[in-house]
């Protein structure tokens, strides 16, 4: 069975191994309505394919992904439940990466921004490059970290840090994630895909049910702990926030200052 069409992702399934490669190299693979719901199709297509152990989630480009595209949200439908649908999708796509049957392995390389963070929560092992760099910067857009990401980042580095890294919204890099427990890996940067193979190529020596068994106990285990469920109200704060005039205005802020330091530096990002 072929992979379902998309636009913004590539998609491939090789025997027993599978690739989600983010597709928007351009913009630094933002994770738009249409990219989250075409992770959620893609998700259930794969648990369709009981050969394939392993998926394997990356971007093409420069960066794994620069987070939420907020020009896509803001362009939805003015429609109180098309807005909600939009804003509740990165929710959606956090929980059918994380229900997948198969094994995933985040592969992490440049920016790992916001709703970034939560895709590579979501799957069952991290492997980074040395120069990846990762930042939450929701709260000084006015805006909550939405999509699942409190408990998921909670159930990963636990809550004092946890609340630091999303409240501050300072940046921080590989070694610090790893040391946090964020990440399994770290290596440099023309190792990462090496790492991914090797990592993978385990993976797949062992038996599909012993793997799924062992993922979905450990699942079950912290969901006992800290569950993501719970965040199915996330779409609410993240609307409420919208109309919020001090977030919006916060909001302002950052886009403003960013762009004069993309513009000092000669970037577009």
């Amino acid at each position: 069975m072929e992979a379902p069409a998309t636009t913004t992702l590539e998609v491939r399934a090789d025997g027993e191994r599978g690739t989600i490669m983010l597709n928007r190299p351009d913009k630094l693979n933002p994770l738009g309505t249409v990219t989250l719901r075409e992770l959620v199709a893609v998700a259930r297509w794969f648990d369709e394919q009981p050969q394939v152990k392993v998926v394997v989630i990356g971007g093409h480009g420069r960066a794994f992904s620069a987070g939420a595209d907020l020009a896509a949200f803001t362009a939805v439908d003015s429609d109180t439940a098309a807005l909600r649908a939009a804003a509740d999708a990165g929710r959606q796509m956090a929980e059918a990466i994380e229900a997948m049957t198969a094994v995933t392995v985040a592969r992490i390389h440049g920016h790992c921004v916001g709703g970034a963070l939560v895709l590579a929560a979501a799957c069952d092992l991290r492997v980074a490059a040395e120069d990846a760099r990762f930042s939450i910067p929701e709260v000084d857009l006015g805006i909550p970290l939405a999509w699942g990401g409190i408990p998921r980042l909670v159930r990963e580095i636990g809550p004092a840090l946890a609340k630091e890294l999303v409240l501050t919204c300072r940046p921080f890099d590989a070694a610090e994630a790893k040391t946090a427990g964020f990440l399994n890996r770290v290596v440099p940067a023309g190792d990462l895909d090496a790492a991914v193979e090797e990592l993978t190529a385990a993976l797949v020596t062992k038996s599909a049910m012993t793997l799924s068994a062992t993922k979905r106990h450990t699942n079950a285990v912290t969901a006992g702990m800290v569950d993501p469920g719970r965040a199915w109200n996330d779409a609410d704060s993240l609307l409420a926030a919208m109309n919020d005039t001090e977030s919006r205005r916060a909001a302002a802020q950052y886009l403003a200052n960013r762009d004069l330091a993309n513009r000092a530096a000669g970037t577009t990002r």
